[in-house]
């Protein structure tokens, strides 16, 4: 990929003079490259094979419109494809994620990732054209599993050896019979949230943002917490976020629903 003359020609003209470097953080299945160039402002390329269960497009539509609603997330710059392969090329945001940012404290930074979420799900729902409530979503999750593209081995300690089959029953029988509407990230993880100097710098791989349960943020921000920093700090983040008694079966559902996707 760091070759142009695997670009479409108008992205390899517009990048010119950029050198390529492999981002491995996340678990996108597109190909991340963050590019600089002397004098040149820093830019992300993500690649994925174009296809039904493509993400670049919805990362771009999404992007758009939390822009246009005011909270801060990367530029969409272009975006092409070839019918084998999408690219989608965005502007980079100052600062470090909050997995990374070790410059501030993990009590700090999961006090930026709830003010980040409460900033997100107060935005009103009506407002939002993208709807990941359940009767989408379970679909969805049915037909990722349907295609094989479930990685079993990527599941959560507490369902590996479980096939993907067996957990779709089980999502299916422990659905909530009620959704606490909020708009929400969809993959509410320490590594999508930026901090600089201190302060909360925007929201990014946001292909999965839509009208959900707040669970779906909570119980995905909760494990990544707990993940990175130890479980010590998921309380002080529900305190700052202001749900402080939350529903165990609500954030272990959430977290099953996310071994899908």
């Amino acid at each position: 990929m760091t070759n142009f003359k695997t670009l479409p020609a108008a992205l390899g003209e517009r990048l010119s003079g950029y050198r390529f470097e492999r981002d491995a953080l996340g678990r996108s299945s597109a190909s991340v490259f963050r590019l600089e160039g002397e004098c040149l402002p820093p830019l992300y390329l993500k690649v994925e094979a174009a296809g039904p269960f493509g993400e670049l497009a919805d990362e771009a539509a999404r992007l758009g419109w939390l822009k246009a609603a005011g909270l801060p997330c990367p530029d969409v710059i272009a975006r092409e494809s070839d019918g084998e392969r999408n690219w989608l090329l965005i502007g980079a945001l100052p600062g470090t994620d909050l997995a990374s940012a070790s410059a501030l404290t993990p009590l700090a930074r999961v006090g930026l990732l709830a003010a980040a979420l409460a900033d997100l799900h107060h935005l009103p729902i009506v407002s939002c054209p993208f709807d990941h409530r359940l009767e989408k979503r379970l679909p969805a999750a049915r037909a990722r599993m349907q295609a094989g593209i479930v990685d079993e081995t990527d599941f959560d300690e507490t369902r590996l050896g479980k096939g993907a089959e067996t957990l779709f029953a089980e999502l299916e029988r422990r659905r909530p019979d009620r959704e606490h509407l909020v708009v929400t990230h969809g993959d509410a993880c320490l590594p999508n949230f930026v901090a600089s100097g201190g302060q909360f710098s925007g929201y990014i791989d946001c292909s999965r943002l839509g009208v959900a349960d707040r669970y779906q943020d909570i119980a995905l921000a909760c494990r990544s917490i707990a993940g990175n920093f130890g479980a010590a700090l998921v309380q002080p983040f529900l305190d700052r976020y202001g749900l402080t008694a939350p529903d165990p079966a609500r954030l272990d559902y959430y977290q099953l629903l996310d071994e899908f996707f």
